[in-house]
């Protein structure tokens, strides 16, 4: 890792998350709200990160019904892609419009230093996946959207995963056609949203011939699934899109009604991340370094 970006490029990052997808290992990506988060995901042991769409929406103070716009992901995405050396997956709700800024947006997330992206089949305005309220295009409309992605990416190591929303709407059985659709148009991974229970992902994966992504979100319609389980029914990758959100999120709220109370932090200590730990994952004796060096000069006597 360099001090200033990732110290790997993004072609060796979408390698080796192509070769993640087919070690026959389960794939680790929590969702990271910030650089700084995508570090500690990095520096803890996970297998990548992951750049939730939901999460994006929250952070800037809004629902997460498409109102987020590519720009905000592509410079949220790609700062947090830069953070670290693992590879980063983006959330692309369903691609900013109709099929030509899909391919636009695989363009830019791309140029941002993105290893892959995935893209929906909600109807546009979207919402939550784990909410009511929702509707799918028309599946030639979300494979037209597919393949404009497809046709747009210029480095094929590039992941497009394809998400269907068909399981709460139409049927299991219709989000495995529309899997097997995405699949055959170029969908290099797929993204079924709100499965059950472990019956269902293993009845997913036996229907579905080719990688797949489990969303373990808090409080939705999906069980929370160990990875173990995960692993044993043959799924590919875990995301956990909210999950440091929701952590960092409680703790501040908790702390926040405690100063307001009783006046003070002090009580908060214990559960702060120290100073010490920060800078650690900063790298501030690092930088220090590299400042020294450039300035070790001494000024001449009487100059």
């Amino acid at each position: 890792m360099s001090l200033f970006s990732s110290g790997v490029s993004d072609t060796a990052k979408r390698t080796a998350l192509r070769a993640g997808l087919t070690s026959g290992e389960l794939q680790r990506w929590p969702g990271a709200f910030s650089p700084l988060a995508a570090k500690l995901i990095a520096d803890i042991g996970f297998d990548g990160v992951y750049v939730s769409g939901a999460v994006l929406a929250a952070d800037l103070g809004l629902p997460d019904i498409g109102l987020t716009t590519l720009s905000e992901v592509t410079t949220r995405a790609g700062s947090i892609a830069r953070a670290t050396d693992l590879p980063t997956l983006a959330d692309a709700d369903t691609g900013f419009g109709e099929p030509m800024s899909a391919a636009r947006t695989v363009a830019a997330l791309e140029d941002a230093g993105l290893a892959g992206l995935h893209l929906e089949d909600q109807v546009n305005p979207k919402r939550c996946g784990h909410l009511d309220g929702k509707d799918v295009v028309p599946t030639e409309v979300m494979l037209k959207r597919l393949r404009a992605a497809v046709a747009a990416r210029r480095d094929p190591d590039f992941v497009i995963c394809a998400r269907t929303d068909a399981r709460g709407i139409e049927g299991f059985d219709a989000a495995v056609d529309r899997a097997k659709a995405y699949a055959d148009a170029g969908a290099d991974l797929i993204f079924t949203e709100a499965l059950t229970d472990l019956g269902e992902f293993e009845k997913f994966r036996k229907a579905v011939d080719v990688p797949l992504l489990a969303n373990m979100t808090e409080f939705g319609k999906s069980e929370l699934i160990t990875a173990g389980q995960l692993r044993d029914v043959g799924y590919n990758v875990v995301i956990y899109p909210v999950t440091t959100l929701r952590i960092a999120m409680g703790a501040v709220e908790s702390g926040l009604r405690e100063i307001l109370t009783e006046g003070t932090q002090a009580g908060l200590l214990d559960g702060m991340q120290h100073r010490s730990r920060l800078y650690e994952l900063l790298r501030y004796a690092e930088y220090n370094d590299f400042d020294s060096e450039l300035f070790n000069f001494t000024l001449a006597d009487g100059a």
